[in-house]
């Protein structure tokens, strides 16, 4: 029997040993390295040989993990670090445009040090400073590890300190990764991707589907193509980009609108006879399904989609549609016809070479549980309705 084990279970070498012998690709390095932050483990980001940080996720930090980390940088208690969105959240002053560092706030218990990058709290239990940031730029190899953290699918923030000297592979027992990997990750992740296999699912509203997987080819996330009928690649196709919605999609939320949106572009697709839909790994306008959930609970609390991401540390949006686009390109689609209200995925298909003929209003009926949310798409985030 073949073991379906990853190649560093099966041997005595760590997986940047194994990263160091080409065994591990960057997106398996960055993935890995993801993995271990949202274990709770430290894991070295390293930018050439003068820039590196020993990092932990701050939402996944406890005092054992912060002494553990301390020790290994020395002495040197970490940095909190969070986006700028967070920061102004907290009415934490900026040095630098993308994210603050917070020197270690000894007087706060691990619990609050968590609170400083979850808002969960925020109105019951607010946070009181001062808490003082750096005025210094901020490191690259710290910079890297905030978006490890989203790639991880967590709060963006990590506990953070500079360790000038470390090197991928210098201290096997804790992972490292390259800052420039994770910076490439978006764009390593599409350009691997390839189509793993087809299969005819009849649908409602499309009966004649076909479902295409696609995966990068050192694994990674996992896109799917809804191909209905035949498209004409010498036309310009009509096509959906839907990102996974598992409470609209799956559940039939009514806070949001994307079920309808989903069920409906089958449904126009199918009556005009052929088109694709791309379902994309992109839960939660690509925060992930438990960050959309804690925007969610923000929301309870009366703060609006855009409001609630930001004070989670997020942007509105976190989608990038690199792999969509090149989704397209492998099903020889050059040229579409976009059902959408969203003026940015317009402008990103063209960025990534994809032509745009023409932008298709995709409406529905709100209800009493979605208007401010369809509101606030308008008014914030430029939806055209």
């Amino acid at each position: 029997m073949v073991s379906t084990l990853p190649v560093f279970l099966m041997t005595n070498q760590s997986p940047t040993d194994l990263s160091m012998q080409g065994l591990l690709s960057p997106l398996a390095s960055v993935e890995r390295a993801a993995y271990e932050l949202r274990s709770g483990r430290p894991v070295f980001v390293v930018n050439g040989t003068e820039d590196a940080a020993i990092v932990i996720a701050t939402e996944m930090a406890t005092s054992e993990r912060i002494d553990d980390q301390t020790n290994i940088a020395g002495g040197i208690r970490p940095h909190v670090v969070l986006t700028h969105y967070r920061a102004e959240t907290l009415k934490i002053r900026l040095y630098t445009p993308e994210v603050v560092r917070i020197p270690y706030p000894d007087w706060l218990k691990v619990e609050q040090i968590r609170q400083l990058a979850d808002p969960q709290f925020d109105l019951s239990d607010p946070m009181r400073g001062p808490f003082n940031s750096e005025r210094e730029d901020v490191p690259a190899a710290i910079m890297s590890s905030v978006k490890l953290a989203k790639i991880g699918r967590l709060l963006p923030s990590v506990m953070a300190v500079p360790v000038p000297g470390i090197t991928i592979g210098s201290h096997p027992e804790i992972v490292s990764v390259s800052a420039d990997e994770i910076n490439e990750y978006d764009t390593r992740s599409a350009a691997g991707l390839r189509r793993v296999t087809a299969a005819n699912v009849p649908l409602i509203g499309a009966e004649n589907a076909k479902i295409v997987a696609f995966r990068p080819e050192d694994g990674g996330t996992e896109h799917l193509a809804i191909v209905i009928g035949n498209p004409d690649p010498d036309t310009a196709v009509l096509i959906r980009l839907h990102s996974e919605c598992f409470t609209g999609d799956v559940l039939g939320s009514l806070k949001c609108d994307c079920g309808d949106q989903l069920r409906g572009a089958i449904d126009q697709i199918g009556n005009e006879g052929a088109g694709v839909l791309l379902y994309l790994a992109q839960e939660g306008r690509g925060i992930g399904l438990i960050n959309k959930l804690r925007a969610y609970a923000l929301q309870d609390q009366g703060f609006d989609t855009v409001e609630a991401n930001q004070r989670l540390g997020f942007a509105d949006d976190e989608r990038v549609f690199l792999a969509a686009a090149e989704m397209l390109r492998q099903l020889d689609i050059s040229e579409v016809r976009l059902l959408t209200n969203n003026p940015r995925k317009v402008k990103q298909l063209e960025e990534y070479g994809i032509k745009v003929a023409e932008r298709v209003e995709h409406v529905f009926a709100s209800n009493e549980h979605n208007e401010r949310y369809l509101a606030v798409k308008a008014e914030k985030s430029g939806h055209l309705f």
